[in-house]
């Protein structure tokens, strides 16, 4: 264990953005890859279960993500899958921490984001960072009142994925602590 806060990263939205209108965004390359999750759910032999899932990732994004303050982990649908399928790509660590979600899309009877419960868990009185596309003010509110440490919820676009001023907030968090 470090002292250094975690940086929970989600893939689909802040690295792949799975939204962007642009064919794709300047800086990505565009990956066919087979997470298991995925191809388990198109027709065996289709061209979409050929073909692959389409991922957008931008390599400099490796890069500047190692060089910030922080200990970083997968808090991603990819699950391991990340560190097989994205890591390589974006010159990440092949063996970073993932949060095991117990159930996909769970819906919260609060209202939650379906990851923010296990996040609080996971991250078990650490400092943390969170980037992704679909946390709210619900789980922000949620973070402030069930966490005891300092915790920055960012949420990411999902058409531009991390940009500049994210990084810049990471760094400015972090200096913080």
């Amino acid at each position: 264990m470090t002292d250094r806060p975690l940086l929970l990263l989600d893939v689909d939205g802040p690295l792949n953005p799975y939204g962007a209108r642009l064919r794709r965004p300047r800086g990505y390359t565009t990956h066919r890859l087979h997470p298991a999750n995925w191809s388990a759910r198109q027709t065996p032999g289709s061209r979409r279960h050929r073909r692959g899932l389409r991922v957008r990732l931008n390599p400099a994004h490796g890069p500047r993500l190692t060089a910030l303050p922080y200990e970083l982990a997968w808090a991603t649908t990819w699950m391991h899958q990340a560190n097989e399928m994205i890591a390589p790509v974006l010159g990440l660590p092949s063996d970073l921490p993932v949060i095991e979600w117990p159930e996909l899309f769970t819906r919260d009877p609060d209202g939650l984001y379906w990851k923010t419960r296990h996040v609080l868990k996971w991250a078990a009185g650490r400092p943390f960072a969170w980037v992704d596309d679909l946390i709210t003010h619900r789980d922000t509110t949620h973070v402030s009142t069930h966490h005891d440490a300092p915790a920055l919820l960012i949420q990411i676009n999902p058409r531009r994925g991390l940009r500049e001023g994210d990084f810049a907030t990471l760094e400015r968090w972090a200096a913080r602590l």
